[in-house]
């Protein structure tokens, strides 16, 4: 679990706001943001005139505005998601120069990708960037984006949704090991995404766009797959997880539905696979350990 990871969170803090104002009042992060002068004191005035420890609604005016987390739910950085029509501009910084070099950049674009597409629904993502700024122009060609236009000031660079999903289907976003969904689980899970709503399914829609899809013969029998039960590690905690619909659901018994944040996370994974996930406001470690059923293996192809 070496690899860079960043996760979003919408909540923002007076803490979060102090550290803010902290990061751009530092002339290196703030030489590349075009709105960046006098921030830091409009923060200032804005937090001492709130009376709540919650102060998001202070940065989601004209667009959402995210702290990024690393994998140790640090503070590191932010987001910022500005829609218009059906495009929406990304704006990030990350403000802890002692994280610089760790590709957190390139995680923050991907983050903000699902959101602004899976979520937002934005038909195009639109970054502008300074023409000095070498390294986040990089960070957005290298995560998909492709140059648009330019102006003295300004370079512009753009993802469509359509190339977006392209780039999760080709394997080509992302850090993840891949994940196995059959047919059949696909073709329920896409109606219920529809339905449902919350940051969960965002994540479920984004597995289910970039998985493999096979038949279900064909699903190797230690992935986990819709109705299997499953060991799991998380963090230092082994627990037995059986993965279900929403109607089926019953944490206290172990029956976590696929909506939820551990069931979205571990839907197509196999034994041995490891990753980040934030699970109820925290980033957690999570394993599959063994697969201890699974319908396909054992011929139930009707759950």
């Amino acid at each position: 679990m070496n690899k860079p990871f960043i996760s979003l969170c919408p909540e923002i803090t007076r803490a979060h706001a102090l550290k803010l104002m902290d990061w751009l009042e530092d002339d290196r992060v703030t030489c590349y943001l075009s709105d960046s002068r006098d921030v830091s004191r409009s923060i200032e005035h804005a937090i001492d005139r709130a009376q709540s420890p919650i102060v998001s609604h202070l940065f989601n005016q004209g667009g959402r505005f995210f702290m990024a987390y690393d994998r140790h739910d640090d503070p590191v950085g932010f987001v910022r998601l500005i829609k218009t029509g059906s495009e929406c501009e990304i704006v990030l910084a990350i403000g802890d120069s002692n994280k610089w070099g760790r590709n957190l950049g390139a995680c923050a674009i991907r983050e903000g990708m699902k959101l602004a597409f899976l979520d937002m629904r934005a038909k195009k993502l639109i970054a502008k960037i300074h023409p000095d700024n070498l390294r986040s122009q990089k960070a957005f060609l290298r995560s998909g984006f492709v140059f648009e236009s330019e102006t003295p000031t300004l370079k512009s660079f753009s993802m469509t949704t359509e190339r977006y999903l392209q780039f999760l289907r080709e394997d080509t976003v992302g850090d993840a090991p891949g994940i196995y969904i059959t047919e059949f689980d696909k073709a329920r899970l896409d109606s219920l995404v529809v339905l449902e709503e919350g940051p969960a399914v965002v994540e479920l829609e984004h597995e289910l766009e970039r998985a493999v899809v096979v038949e279900p013969q064909q699903v190797p029998s230690n992935v986990v797959t819709m109705n299997s039960r499953a060991l799991v590690q998380l963090d230092d905690e082994e627990i037995e997880v059986a993965l279900v619909y929403p109607e089926d659901a019953n944490s206290s018994a172990g029956k976590h539905s696929v909506c939820s944040d551990l069931g979205a996370a571990i839907l197509g994974y196999q034994e041995g696979d490891a990753i980040d996930w934030r699970i109820a406001g925290r980033t957690r470690q999570i394993e599959i350990r063994k697969v201890l059923y699974q319908p396909e293996a054992a011929g139930d192809y009707h759950l």
